[in-house]
């Protein structure tokens, strides 16, 4: 197998730590609002590469921290007359069921960073006693400069980070370099705070998540992701204050790419965000369209969301399902273990070569395409090709084929629709067209096969 290593800077063989298995470590969400689209794509990202190697047979040890203290959430919790506590588990409640919705899974491990403050006091501890780290009156800061090759995640030099950092870098008087970063935040009115060897405060955002990362999966362990936008500062930082430590840090890491609307990134600032509940609520099938979306764009690569994208990817979705219920209404036997080989192959290469959805998800369509082409002439390959289809679409988390929950009502339609299949069969199409307009308004769609009508759910 082999990724694009953003340290390395190129794509390289990924060989983890040990054999058949992968530890992960993919920076979660700071909890104070509403997940956006650039939410879904970093954790769908992690998804999609956690599911694939899972059904390649490797074990994973997936690990996503919640961010439950920082800034946003001490401003949100004094405007809303609340604690930072009840404003964290709110909006981690709202983070879980969105993902939830959108079919990803959880993590192994989901560490909270006020749940690990006495592990970050001691990473701090041994930062500032073997001279790398040093205390003030404001705080607890990294010398940055004393880290070897600091920069080096992003290919740049720290003359060359202090010059283009700009408003990304926090300017403090108290600081020996403008570089230099707060490890420990010194104790403010109306905030939250723990005792530390250097008074009281909290934890800076950085060190939370190379002592939740280490402490959780251990040195050397094999890969980092998150979004691109957490190159620097907050990975480059993470990966100093562990190389300071002595520590073996992440060995691999992997980053994906932005969203963008109307072909700008997507941000607060420019008021061109959208939820992920506003877009799930536009349409049942947008949580599963959303990830084809993302399936058929390189990881890499920056991603236009926009209603016709929505639309197309609607359409997509429903040619998949579609030939799944044809081919269950054909007879198609699921406990067969017949594959088509050839495309296993096909999507392995492309998944293989740095998590290549978008020819995995071509091999996908070309199956699909094949199997309703051997359904129409009742072909022996049939049974091979949908399933083929269903289970890699399925490694991706596309949850194509799934058996739908019955309802109440089943025997009631099943009831209506042979009505209608007798009404056509007397030449009775006005009746017909009712019974089908009645089913639609319930919700329930009718497709007429050469092997007779099915319905769905709509």
């Amino acid at each position: 197998m082999k990724l694009f290593d953003t340290l390395a800077g190129e794509i390289v063989d990924f060989v983890p730590r040990k054999a058949g298995e992968v530890s992960l470590y993919a920076c979660g969400p700071t909890v104070y609002s509403h997940p956006h689209l650039g939410h879904a794509r970093q954790s769908i990202t992690y998804d999609v590469i956690r599911r694939y190697l899972e059904w390649s047979g490797i074990r994973v040890h997936h690990v996503a921290n919640i961010t439950d203290i920082d800034d946003n959430i001490i401003n949100r919790a004094k405007d809303e007359d609340s604690t930072e506590p009840e404003v964290a588990k709110y909006w981690t409640e709202v983070y879980d069921e969105v993902m939830a919705d959108l079919g990803v899974l959880s993590p192994h491990d989901r560490p909270h960073a006020t749940e690990y403050v006495e592990e970050m006091v001691e990473l701090i501890s041994v930062l500032v006693e073997n001279g790398s780290a040093y205390a003030n009156d404001s705080g607890v800061y990294l010398r940055v400069r004393s880290v070897p090759d600091y920069g080096a995640l992003v290919h740049r030099t720290p003359d060359e980070l202090a010059e283009g950092a700009g408003a990304r870098i926090e300017v403090d008087d108290n600081k020996e370099d403008p570089l230099d970063f707060a490890l420990w935040k010194a104790a403010k009115p109306g905030e939250p705070t723990w005792e530390s060897p250097w008074g009281a405060g909290r934890p800076g955002w950085h060190i939370e998540c190379a002592a939740m990362s280490l402490g959780i999966l251990g040195d050397g362990f094999d890969l980092h992701g998150g979004g691109n936008d957490l190159v620097f500062p907050h990975h480059t930082n993470e990966r100093a204050e562990a190389i300071a430590a002595g520590r073996e840090f992440a060995k691999y890491w992997v980053h994906n790419a932005m969203v963008n609307i109307g072909g700008e990134k997507m941000s607060k600032s420019l008021n061109n965000f959208t939820t992920v509940r506003e877009l799930l609520d536009e349409d049942p099938l947008n949580a599963r369209a959303l990830r084809i979306v993302l399936l058929q764009t390189h990881y890499r690569k920056n991603l236009e969301v926009n209603t016709k994208v929505m639309a197309v990817a609607r359409e997509t979705l429903k040619g998949i399902d579609a030939m799944v219920r044809r081919a269950d209404n054909a007879g198609l036997d699921r406990t067969s273990t017949a594959r088509d080989a050839d495309a296993i192959t096909k999507f392995r290469a492309a998944m293989d070569h740095d998590f290549g959805t978008p020819e995995a998800m071509a091999t996908v369509f070309d199956l699909v395409r094949r199997a309703n082409i051997a359904i129409d002439s009742n072909a022996a390959d049939a049974t091979p090709l949908a399933l083929t289809a269903m289970e890699l679409a399925n490694a991706l988390g596309l949850a194509v084929g799934q058996a739908a929950e019955a309802g109440d009502d089943d025997v009631d339609i099943e009831a209506l629709v042979a009505d209608r299949a007798a009404a056509k069969a007397a030449r009775d199409f006005e009746t017909a067209d009712q019974i089908r307009a009645d089913l639609q308004a319930r919700g329930i769609t009718v497709e007429d096969t050469a092997d007779g009508s099915i319905w769905y759910r709509a």
